[in-house]
């Protein structure tokens, strides 16, 4: 009799299972589960591993979360709370497929207080974004629990200290175990490896038979527990995992072992299997340690290079954020984001936290008022005091919970898929020896070998080759002043055939420029209003007019709008500055043809001249274009004039594509057009106007001058005294993929020896056993040393 199965968890349901809308279920809390998805239309959970549901657990207490109404509480685990958005980051234990990564993702549409939600897998965390009006924190933890997903809060987290999590203590625990097993069974063994060995007393065997038995239980049954976890979920859900051959080599050597060890001919292969264990836990912690050290240098290389404006009395300079510590003096522009905790002392906020919440209403904010990190002012400058130093590992993630909409990784797809299909050929090949060893040489032999061809052909050298391979070209990036977003960004740009570049703040320096004013003659009460408005404004053109009249004075400026692609207004001593495109600021177009940038200037409606701006170009522009132009389609796209057309098509050559006088959103169509053509476009601009551009293209890229001026739009970020290097750079990520292929080369060349020597029996599991993880260093040290000799070489300016 076929039992019927549960369809939310896959459990059997027994003889009287709970029936709904015509589906089985094996309790009342999986049916529970199942109506809160299908009342909200989230079917496609089910879609992506069917019957991937935990069962539920009866009886939970609904006072469990009633601590989370606790404002004190509340606050401290709070890691964002401004207006009525908050956020909070989670520690989920139940997270452990996919439909788990999608549902978790897809809270908002189980209440639509929730903004916004994303899952770190490997660290079994979600972050949420909520609406403290709409939901409170203890209904968002009993909204998770209802769907089995407990979060698990604990002292630790409310003191803000750092815990070991608990896959960490169960990997060491388990470790322990098996060491401790293995260090005695080889004592037990000792007989069998040297001369005489065979005089020992069989009863002397046997008793060390029966400890080495009584030792390797706990090893096989728990020691080895994540192996057969990973190797039974993957078996129900279609898919042959990398730990499925492991799983099948350790129960055929337990079994063979304690036959022999029950008919008294010895231990078996108890020294091997403890060994096997022991090493293969050697490698999963070595692995797991691996990781995390790419994971910290990320962290801390990650941070934003940019700087931001310190004040300190009449002086004010540029400062490396890095550099902030509490009670330094910051001047923030408008559109800048706000590089720490602080407090306003200055000035009225109006603080757009979309960077942080997805929300993109401005909040408020006056004299005395806490403002977070991460949010950008809208508005006339503010002057803020430093609360807290600069957590950049904090930044950054903020920064990659954006970008989700672009779809990489298809070469980690393709790894994935290869490591199965192989995975399922080393089965069938060490099926193939068991059989022929068998007939020819009994049951021990063939044990030994099958074994041995399932442990030395593990892909886990495939399988790590790309994440390790993109690790390290992410850290050389790092180093040489290019911030990845995520480590897939580096397909994208080996995969990227078309590059799009902005000018103003991006080819051109911002404060290496000639100005001059044409027009009036502005008196000093004009020239300070002038100053005064541009202080608030750190568009390119801005500063550059800011640094002409550094000498000036400033006084306050009431009210400031600046509109991307047009210009700004401002309010400043009860009368009205406005400054930007003629069209913006007088009202009327071009009458002839300039031949240089020129910024518009009107008073209370009265046109006074504009300022003239000579365009200096960055350091290096003519090779790394001359150089771009061998790999990639170029195309330019301006906001400005076509004054520079004739200089620019000297340095573009004559096959690229040179477009002047585009808004936003022109730029954003025409990278559109050109992802329609089939292209992979590469776009770079200063992150200002160029928003909606960097977010369509398949990659954007941010040129970070000495301002907080770059776009979360943005895949990766510039320094902008590395713009020399660009083409370099770029290229770069073709090495990474060319490490890939050697990488391919190392573990097919491992495979193929080690299973020479597997299917002859000339390859002991224990060996295999050391020489898996092995393999597995091996591809870390080939990666890791590979991409830092030809960084060396290729970045070495």
């Amino acid at each position: 009799m076929i039992e019927t199965k549960c369809v939310h968890c896959g459990a059997g349901c027994g003889s009287n299972p709970i029936i709904w809308n015509n589906k089985p279920f094996c309790c009342h809390g999986c049916q529970a589960v199942y109506q809160i998805l299908d009342k909200n239309r989230m079917g496609q959970y089910y879609e992506i591993y069917p019957m991937a549901g935990i069962r539920i657990e009866t009886g939970r207490e609904t006072k469990e979360f009633e601590f989370l109404d606790n404002n004190e509480i509340r606050d401290k685990l709070l890691s964002f709370n401004d207006g009525n958005t908050s956020s909070v980051k989670l520690f989920l234990p139940g997270i452990h497929c996919a439909s788990c990564i999608w549902l978790l993702e897809h809270l908002n549409t189980l209440n639509s207080g929730i903004l916004h939600s994303s899952v770190n897998f490997p660290r079994k965390e979600v972050f949420i974004t909520f609406r403290n009006d709409q939901i409170t924190l203890r209904q968002i933890a009993e909204l998770l629990a209802a769907i089995h997903y407990v979060p698990e809060i604990t002292f630790d987290q409310l003191e803000g200290n750092k815990r070991t999590p608990k896959t960490n203590r169960s990997l060491l625990i388990k470790f322990g175990i098996a060491s401790f097993s293995f260090l005695n069974i080889m004592l037990y063994s000792f007989p069998e490896y040297v001369p005489g060995g065979h005089l020992v007393e069989q009863e002397f065997k046997h008793i060390f038979g029966l400890l080495s038995f009584l030792l390797i239980l706990p090893v096989v049954f728990y020691s080895a527990s994540d192996y057969y976890l990973s190797a039974w979920k993957g078996l129900r859900y279609g898919v042959i995992s990398i730990d499925l051959p492991i799983t099948l080599g350790i129960i055929a050597l337990f079994l063979q072992s304690s036959w022999e060890v029950f008919n008294g001919n010895g231990i078996g292969y108890m020294d091997s299997l403890a060994g096997l264990l022991f090493f293969l836990l050697i490698g999963k912690w070595y692995q797991g340690k691996t990781y995390e050290a790419l994971s910290f240098e990320r962290d801390y290389k990650s941070y934003f290079p940019v700087a931001i404006t310190r004040i300190e009395g009449d002086r004010e300079w540029m400062e490396p954020i890095k550099n902030l510590v509490k009670g330094n003096r910051i001047l923030v522009r408008n559109r800048e984001l706000i590089p720490a905790d602080a407090r306003i002392v200055k000035g009225e906020g109006n603080i757009d936290y979309s960077f942080v919440t997805g929300e993109a209403i401005p909040i408020p904010k006056k004299d005395g008022d806490f403002v977070y990190a991460g949010g950008r002012q809208v508005g006339s400058s503010l002057e803020l005091v430093v609360e807290t130093e600069v957590d950049q590992s904090y930044l950054t993630r903020l920064w990659n919970q954006k970008g989700e909409d672009k779809q990489t990784g298809n070469l980690k797809n393709t790894i994935n898929t290869v490591s199965q299909y192989f995975t399922l050929v080393v089965i069938i090949i060490a099926f193939a020896v068991f059989f022929w060893w068998f007939q020819h040489d009994g049951i021990g032999t063939a044990v030994y070998v099958f074994s041995s061809v399932l442990i030395i052909a593990c892909p886990c050298a495939l399988a790590l080759t790309v994440p390790f391979t993109f690790g390290s070209t992410m850290r050389w990036f790092g180093r040489k002043g290019f911030y990845i977003k995520r480590a897939e960004v580096i397909e994208e740009l080996h995969k990227a055939d078309t590059v799009v570049f902005d000018k103003t703040g991006t080819l051109t320096l911002n404060r290496s420029v000639i100005v001059k004013f044409i027009g009036d003659i502005l008196t000093e009460k004009e020239l300070i209003m002038v100053k005064s408005a541009v202080r608030h404004s750190s568009h390119p053109l801005s500063a550059a007019i800011g640094n002409y009249l550094a000498d000036t004075t400033l006084i306050e400026v009431t009210g400031f709008d600046e509109i991307p692609g047009k210009g700004i207004l401002a309010a400043v001593n009860n009368h009205r500055v406005s400054l930007g495109a003629r069209s913006f600021v007088w009202g009327d177009e071009e009458v002839e043809k300039t031949t240089e940038s020129r910024v518009y200037l009107a008073i209370d409606g009265i046109q006074k001249g504009y300022f003239v701006i000579s365009n200096s170009y960055r350091n290096g522009l003519v090779q790394v274009i001359a150089q771009l132009a061998v790999h990639y389609e170029l195309h330019l796209i301006s906001g400005d004039n076509d004054a520079e057309k004739e200089n620019l098509r000297q340095i573009f050559g004559p096959q690229a594509k040179l477009l002047f006088y585009q808004t936003p959103a022109d730029k954003k169509e025409y990278v559109n057009k050109l992802k329609a053509a089939g292209k992979k476009v590469l776009m770079i601009g200063d992150g200002l106007n160029d928003a909606g551009a960097l977010a369509e293209s398949n990659v954007g890229i941010s040129i970070a001058d000495d301002v907080f001026s770059f776009s979360p739009a943005c895949d990766a970020i510039l320094e902008s005294e590395r713009f020399f290097q660009l083409d370099k750079l770029l290229m770069f990520s073709h090495t990474a993929y060319r490490v890939i292929r050697g990488n391919f080369a190392i573990s097919f060349i491992y495979n193929v020896v080690g299973l020479s020597f597997a299917i002859t029996a000339m390859l002991s599991p224990l060996v295999a056993a050391i020489l898996m993880p092995l393999s597995s260093v091996s591809v870390v040290a080939f990666a890791t040393f590979s991409i830092a000799l030809i960084a060396r070489k290729k970045l070495h300016q």
